[in-house]
């Protein structure tokens, strides 16, 4: 009675959700453009970064093509072993959720976590108010799934998540933890960046390298369990240390200091002036609207 019971309050609180009657939902321009903050990139003459604006979010985000194949399957592997078969609620896992009351584990899609990411954000710690986020999640997962292929959801995942140290999303990840840009991870270091999704804070290599090396090896069984890796390269792996490479970063550093403070002032100007605008009309923010700023250096 209790499972049935779950099911039918699962379903009319998501028919309300859809309604809107829970609350505003995100409509379909939203959806469009997702609101994430973009650290805006300076560039030489020959196509090299000198430095770049932001205060908050170290975000300058890569197309699915720079993404090694290893760490998409590590993702696959470790969050939603079934993501290309649903469209942005894994029926199996949620049924499962429900029997057990919650006890087996959250059922979250990858397409659920980024609408977590992208319109949840503040989880609430209530679990009555829990419940209501949760079904907004799902709605929110399966018109993403609706508005964008499943590689262009697992693009948006990667750029939006907080890595912790000033690594927001996975270039900076890569090259924070690693020194490297994302297409040239491999597969051990992948699978550390993976782990950390479950809880950057938590599995943080910086503050507990133990801890963090013990949940890459659970992304690197996970991979392994699906097929994604064969026994004797896990095994291999697994015996391995984390290799970090760690390169702080900040808004600060880069080249041409003197330069680049003159462009700020310079671009907080042209910012100001009204024909320099964006589609809405609004005006531009050079710290977190991922301009892409070209120099004659």
């Amino acid at each position: 009675m209790a499972f049935l019971g779950a099911i039918f309050s699962v379903i009319l609180i998501f028919l309300l959700a859809s309604w809107g009657v829970l609350g505003e939902m995100p409509d379909h321009t939203i959806l469009e453009n997702p609101e994430t903050k973009t650290a805006s990139e300076i560039l030489s003459a020959d196509g090299n970064t000198l430095g770049k604006f932001y205060f908050n979010d170290n975000r300058t985000p890569v197309s699915y093509e720079d993404l090694p194949k290893h760490l998409v399957d590590a993702l696959i592997a470790t969050e939603d072993a079934r993501y290309y078969d649903h469209s942005g609620i894994d029926a199996r896992g949620t049924l499962r959720a429900l029997a057990t009351l919650g006890s087996g584990g959250g059922a979250s899609t990858i397409s659920q976590q980024l609408a977590k990411q992208l319109f949840t954000k503040q989880v609430s710690r209530s679990k009555f108010e829990r419940a209501f986020q949760k079904v907004k999640e799902w709605i929110i997962a399966i018109r993403l799934e609706r508005q964008y292929t499943k590689e262009e959801i697992i693009e948006m995942y990667f750029n939006i998540y907080d890595f912790n140290n000033n690594a927001d999303g996975i270039r900076s990840a890569s090259r924070i933890y690693f020194g490297k840009e994302p297409q040239k991870l491999d597969l051990r270091e992948s699978a550390m960046l993976v782990g950390m999704f479950k809880n950057s804070s938590l599995y943080n290599p910086r503050r507990n390298e133990e801890g963090t090396l013990n949940r890459r090896n659970v992304v690197l069984n996970q991979m392994y369990k699906y097929g994604f890796l064969d026994e004797t390269a896990k095994d291999s792996l697994v015996k391995t240390d984390l290799g970090l490479n760690y390169s702080p970063e900040s808004h600060r550093e880069g080249i041409a200091t003197y330069f680049r403070e003159y462009l700020r002032s310079f671009m907080k100007d042209w910012a100001n002036q009204e024909s320099n605008r964006k589609p809405d009309g609004s005006k531009y923010n050079i710290n977190t609207d991922g301009l892409k700023i070209y120099t004659t250096i």
